[in-house]
């Protein structure tokens, strides 16, 4: 369900969409996973949940670097999950590791 043209999920990202899809909305956090990476598993709820709690606030993304290597490689990702933040279309912070989820809404709410 979307509100206000903000989706409530976390929206699948590919290195064709991505730069659309920082632009578009005032604040992103884009989620950078692989299937066979446990934190990257670990922290997925609570992506989720953030994505519905914040819907019409911020936009969450999910980007399967396995299958996309060009975000990646432009953003310096060195170990997953990594979660980027964007604010205007900008790389405003960075989240490394499976952190809780009260750490990925301060960031966040930072950036608000």
């Amino acid at each position: 369900m979307q509100e206000n043209g903000f989706p409530d999920r976390p929206v699948v990202v590919d290195d064709s969409s991505f730069h659309e899809v920082i632009r578009k909305y005032p604040l992103v956090v884009v989620d950078c996973w692989a299937g066979w990476c446990q934190p990257c598993r670990m922290i997925a709820p609570s992506v989720e949940e953030l994505a519905k709690e914040l819907k019409g606030k911020v936009v969450f993304g999910k980007l399967d670097v396995d299958a996309n290597a060009g975000v990646p490689q432009e953003y310096g990702i060195m170990s997953i999950p990594t979660l980027l933040v964007f604010k205007g279309g900008r790389h405003v912070d960075t989240i490394i590791g499976a952190v809780p989820k009260s750490v990925i809404r301060e960031t966040i709410n930072r950036h608000m």
